[in-house]
């Protein structure tokens, strides 16, 4: 039988450099698979916390400064009794203040559009061992979104005889968030309580609001109905 020749030292090299490229390969596969799964979440995480905070401002500020106020957004018509008979809200206000509101968060989002994330190396070799050491990998990446507001209305018991009419202003954003060799996104949600009054007596038969989502001729069609 006969014995293969033995390698010679260029072979060797070559072979050892293939096998280390392989390796090398790899573990590169590897730390880029863990590096967008982390980096997605991380990202999605440290968005989401932003816009909570920046979408509470904004209505904090709004409802602080007198801007929303219940007497401005409703009018109560009372009858010959005086109880209340019907509730009318104010469409032009009620537009006016989504209009506002939604400028107002979209502003504070585009400056909060740059975002820099760090994630330790040994982070993203996979291994609970190495998770959170070695030096830090700096990521920046850049975040754009869409708003919108609408507001609410929810009617609840308050006692005896007594109903709560709250108005409810909630916000919706959708995040784009673009990230070294992919994109990912979110949507949040939040719901702010920004008028409310106690209503004694009967509920009212009548309630006409226009909703900035229905077309005109419905509203128009409810208004008339309405007030007969």
């Amino acid at each position: 039988m006969r014995r293969r020749p033995p390698m010679e030292p260029k072979q060797k090299v070559k072979l050892f450099c293939f096998f280390f490229s392989c390796i090398f390969i790899a573990l590169a596969v590897v730390a880029t698979m863990h590096l967008r799964s982390i980096l997605g979440s991380l990202a999605v995480t440290r968005v989401t916390n932003m816009v909570n905070q920046v979408v509470t401002e904004a209505v904090s500020e709004a409802v602080n400064s007198g801007e929303i106020q219940y007497h401005d957004l409703i009018t109560l018509e009372k009858n010959d009794s005086g109880g209340v008979a019907a509730l009318v809200s104010n469409m032009a206000e009620f537009n006016r203040l989504q209009s506002s509101i939604t400028r107002d968060i979209l502003q504070r989002l585009e400056a909060m559009s740059d975002i820099e994330l760090t994630i330790p190396v040994g982070t993203l070799s996979g291994s609970a061992f190495l998770a959170g050491r070695g030096p830090a990998l700096s990521v920046r990446t850049q975040s754009t979104g869409s708003c919108s507001a609408r507001f609410v209305n929810e009617f609840s018991h308050a006692g005896i005889n007594q109903t709560t009419h709250r108005i409810l202003l909630c916000v919706d954003v959708s995040m784009s968030i673009l990230l070294p060799g992919f994109r990912t996104g979110t949507e949040i949600s939040n719901a702010f309580s920004v008028a409310e009054t106690v209503i004694v007596g009967e509920v009212p038969g009548t309630y006409t609001y226009f909703d900035s989502g229905n077309a005109t001729e419905e509203d128009a069609y409810e208004y008339a109905i309405n007030n007969g």
